[in-house]
């Protein structure tokens, strides 16, 4: 193994230590990938599945919204806690123990008969799932030198990236053919031979000492706890509960606004903190941070539109909307390992970061551009197939910046905290799209309502040819007439419809070429901090 070039700095060498090569670092690779996926996978399975678990378990539709929300909450809450817990436990132990919970709880979520026990079960699968997605980066990260980072996070990226995609049409197929409980109960068999993976070759860095009982940030927990499980509710059920006219989200924003400021104070004066917030003095973390929260606002968004376009809109299938998805999700398992060798050729990171940022702007005029009342399936192939391109050239360079002057145990703490960002911009992302979509739906169906007058002639003729052929098949025309006019109705909300997911696909991407000039500003400016920082380092 080669320590020389880390020789003397104690940490980087303890770091370096769990590089791993030959057949062991693809085993080890294999294990946090096919982890990563299960995680990821599970976040958007269940999406497509919602209507059939309703009508098994008798539950409303708010109540059965919570079977999403609760494995969110348990996510974001156990993700930033990922690396003090690894530390605690020792990484092998604690990513083996995380696989054994998520798979546990799968089998208990199939195996529900009460919305109760299947949100309770889905909170303690995100719990374990969390775990697993920033568990597998460090894992994978770790077992490779340094200049080969950015393959690690090419090859990690795949699970990441591809796993949303893969879940709606895999949770489509499955509940159409066998019954929704499936989906949970095909992590059982992966889950075991994962946990079987991870306790056989994962191992554990030395650069950690345990604490005591005296000495574990119990308030720091409870305050995290607190402060992100707030947060994700007020994401997750703002727009369903009319956001600041609920007492309920204007309680537990202020809830939220308190723990966060407590949770800092706290993490920041503790002896021995949960997270420690002082590795995000790395300026290459810090933008990496942010860039994460844009990331998951863009891959999820978008995740969540097309498909609620198309099924709503278009009248599609779950499983039709999903396999939509699936070429796109090809072209970027192809494009990873381009983008990682392209990083290990020396490509600056910010340069490719602005590329991804102009394609996905692309990508979302080409949507703009393309919608209507009935769009055809072979409109979207080129447009999802340039969003694979712009996905994959936006994860590596942002996960490969963020770590890449990390050493020791910040290597996880910096994972968690993209982690949880690239969480978070997902969670912000639909809220805000689904408010948005919600306020302009109202503000064009107006805006048609009164462009229409029934006194026009072409309006008259309209109405007029529909009465007719609706009483050519036989209906009397008094309720043909009725009829008509609310078909001309149910038209004039769909193509208010249709422009709100116009909008929604404008105001992206224009969010994202606005990030383009101040991600070459600033990191540009950082670029020379790194070289420094590599070079001391030698």
């Amino acid at each position: 193994m080669l320590l020389s070039p880390f020789r003397g700095l104690g940490s980087m060498v303890q770091a370096s230590s769990l590089v791993e090569y030959g057949s062991r670092r693809v085993i080890i690779t294999i294990t946090a990938i096919i982890c990563a996926l299960l995680e990821i996978i599970d976040t958007t399975i269940v999406n497509v599945s919602i209507t059939d678990m309703r009508g098994n378990l008798g539950a409303t539709t708010s109540e059965i919204g919570w079977v999403i929300t609760a494995y969110a909450i348990g996510n974001v809450i156990i993700i930033p806690m990922t690396s003090w817990l690894s530390a605690q436990f020792g990484r092998r132990n604690y990513f083996a123990a995380s696989i054994i919970l998520f798979t546990i709880c799968s089998f208990l979520c199939g195996n529900s008969t009460t919305i109760t026990e299947l949100t309770i079960f889905r909170f303690l699968q995100g719990v374990g799932g969390g775990a697993l997605l920033v568990t597998s980066q460090t894992i994978i990260t770790e077992s490779y030198p340094i200049e080969k980072r950015g393959m690690a996070q090419a090859i990690y990226g795949m699970g990441v990236i591809i796993g949303p995609t893969l879940g709606p049409p895999l949770g489509g197929y499955i509940t159409e053919h066998f019954g929704w409980p499936l989906i949970f109960y095909i992590n059982i068999p992966v889950g075991i031979i994962a946990a079987l993976m991870a306790l056989q070759f994962v191992r554990s860095p030395k650069y950690s000492e345990k604490s005591s009982m005296a000495d574990i940030d119990w308030t720091g927990i409870g305050l995290l706890a607190i402060f992100v499980g707030s947060l994700q509710y007020i994401l997750e059920k703002g727009q369903e509960e009319d956001w600041y006219n609920s007492n309920v989200i204007i309680v537990l924003t202020v809830i939220s606004i308190l723990g966060a400021f407590f949770f800092i104070w706290r993490e920041m004066t503790f002896r021995n903190p949960v997270v420690k917030l002082k590795v995000l003095k790395n300026g290459n973390l810090r933008i990496g941070t942010i860039l994460s929260f844009i990331l998951g606002f863009g891959l999820y968004g978008s995740t969540f539109i097309i498909p609620l376009y198309t099924q709503s809109t278009l009248g599609w299938t779950a499983t039709q909307a999903g396999l939509l998805f699936v070429p796109a999700a090809l072209t970027t398992a192809f494009m990873m390992p381009i983008i990682g060798q392209l990083l290990q050729r020396g490509a600056k990171q910010q340069y490719l970061v602005a590329l991804g940022m102009l394609l996905f702007f692309f990508f979302c005029m080409w949507g703009y551009k393309i919608l209507t009342p009935d769009t055809g399936k072979d409109d979207f192939f080129w447009m999802l197939i340039l969003r694979g391109v712009a996905m994959a050239t936006l994860f590596i360079p942002i996960t490969t910046l963020s770590l890449s002057t990390l050493k020791g145990r910040e290597i996880g703490e910096g994972a968690a905290f993209t982690g949880m960002m690239r969480q978070l911009g997902g969670s912000f992302g639909v809220a805000v799209i689904i408010t948005f979509m919600s306020r302009r739906n109202m503000l064009h169906r107006n805006s048609l309502v009164n462009m229409i007058n029934v006194n026009d002639p072409a309006v008259q003729n309209k109405l007029s040819v529909m009465q007719q052929g609706l009483a050519a098949k036989g209906i009397n025309p008094f309720t043909a007439k009725q009829a008509a006019v609310k078909l001309m109705d149910i038209s004039v909300t769909k193509q208010a419809a249709v422009l709100s997911y116009m909008d929604v696909f404008l105001y992206l991407g224009v969010m994202f070429l606005i990030c383009i000039p101040f991600i070459l500003f600033v990191k540009g400016r950082k670029k020379k901090a790194e070289k420094i920082d590599m070079g001391s380092a030698h």
